[in-house]
């Protein structure tokens, strides 16, 4: 006989679970120094309104898969179009698969950092001793590999009690907590002395800074910042209720994705503006610029102790998804029990992740086509199968699927959806050119 699958206890734990999974890193590490890169203000501006019109319309066509056919992405795609469409669904279990191996590395940073906070190792507002000693934390062979193996059993323990007891739980716990920790730190950061000038540069589009470049950056985070591309919302799809509205619930998950990037923003730039600090540093405004930030103010010790459990938080919720997705695919396809599962694949995501945590020090000097190992998959997954995955899937579901993807999103005729009628045309000519322009732009970048 075959086990009933199992389905989300609730509209509210559903919405947590995918906001959980569309929000990690990305959105509280990336998008900071990426506003600060592209000119702040504007570049959140044209990033709202890829998000509203260009994720938001990828996001209910992954949810649609996932709750028709009530399947992982590789038996989704053969249930509803056939074995011409399953190597669409093994791009996605592939990127995700992938992507996971180097997230836990990045992940097992934050879990170390909260460590390095906790006993005043960071309490040093010296930008330049701070990156120091950022480079040689990640250069060590054995410390990192260590955090990244600690932060690989805390998403395995997770998933391994699968939707209700283990996704769901977790889920409705870590994202309201997540929430009041942002709520508390942007708070604090835009009362510091001298934030006001971070709020304006965030907030005030100066429209003569803005090139092509920033809008091929505004549309790649918006793609990235939804986690489409990687079946993890066909997965989180599957086990959604079929009477669940899902063009409403979509936009929950888009709006409270959105949201952190938002506050995010709110707190990092005030904050790094308040310390007289470079706001396009780059990826080391995180583990660097903010650590001396914290440094510098009253209490620092404290709200930096809080931001690196909110960036801790964040990566496992994204995480979770990453590997219920792998989880998901042994259980439908390999009729493996989910401990099985849940412990052979985080296995081999862990010692696929080792190389990555090596790259940045006794592997440094190996390089494939010009990248360290961890930046060459992250260059595979994120530029070229997350947008190939998602292209493939805008066109399934726009012109293979169509008047069944609108049947099946307004719930057989009973949901009235407004303009679903332009959900389809994005999906068929106005998702296809955005997505890529991603992989163009990252295939020559």
């Amino acid at each position: 006989m075959t086990q009933a699958r199992e389905s989300w206890g609730t509209r509210f734990g559903f919405v947590m679970a995918a906001a959980g999974s569309a929000v990690g890193l990305g959105n509280i590490w990336k998008f900071p120094y990426m506003t600060g890169e592209n000119g702040g203000g504007a570049f959140l501006l044209i990033y709202l309104g890829f998000v509203l019109f260009f994720g938001l319309s990828l996001l209910m066509a992954e949810l649609v898969i996932g709750r028709t056919a009530q399947l992982n992405p590789v038996g989704a795609y053969r249930k509803l179009g056939g074995p011409a469409w399953v190597p669409v669904g093994l791009v996605g279990i592939g990127a995700g698969f992938l992507i996971l191996s180097f997230y836990i590395v990045v992940a097992g940073w934050t879990v170390a950092y909260i460590f390095l906070m906790a006993r005043g190792a960071l309490d040093n507002p010296d930008a330049e001793a701070l990156g120091n000693l950022f480079g040689n934390f990640v250069s060590n062979p054995y410390e990192p590999v260590m955090y990244a193996g600690l932060f690989m059993i805390l998403t395995a323990a997770v998933v391994a009690g699968g939707i209700g007891s283990g996704v769901e739980r977790a889920s409705k716990l870590f994202m309201p907590l997540l929430f009041v920790i942002l709520l508390v730190l942007v708070g604090r950061s835009v009362t510091l002395p001298g934030a006001g000038e971070g709020l304006s540069f965030f907030l005030t589009p100066e429209w003569d800074k803005v090139t092509g470049k920033t809008v091929i950056a505004a549309i790649g985070q918006a793609f990235f910042s939804l986690s489409l591309g990687m079946g993890a919302m066909i997965t989180y799809g599957s086990y959604m209720p079929k009477h669940h509205n899902l063009p409403a619930d979509a936009t929950m998950v888009a709006g409270l994705d959105t949201l952190v990037a938002i506050l995010a923003g709110l707190l990092i730039l005030p904050a790094v503006f308040s310390a007289g600090l470079n706001p396009s540093s780059g990826p080391g405004l995180t583990f660097i610029t903010l650590p001396a930030v914290f440094a510098a103010m009253p209490g620092g010790m404290w709200f930096g102790l809080l931001f690196f459990i909110l960036l801790a938080i964040a990566a496992l919720t994204s995480a979770v998804s990453l590997l219920e997705t792998v989880v998901t695919w042994l259980i439908d396809e390999r009729r493996m029990s989910r401990l099985r599962a849940t412990i052979g694949s985080a296995s081999i995501i862990f010692l696929l992740g080792i190389p990555s945590s090596l790259a940045m020090g006794p592997w440094s000097e190996f390089k494939i086509y010009g990248k360290d190992i961890l930046s060459f998959v992250d260059f595979v997954t994120s530029s070229i199968l997350m947008p190939l995955g998602a292209l493939a899937m805008a066109l399934f579901v726009g012109w293979y699927m169509g008047q069944k993807a609108v049947i099946a999103i307004t719930n057989d005729g009973t949901l009235r959806v407004p303009m679903i009628r332009l959900w389809l045309f994005m999906l068929r000519f106005v998702c296809p050119i955005g997505i890529l322009v991603v992989l163009y732009n990252g295939l020559v970048a």
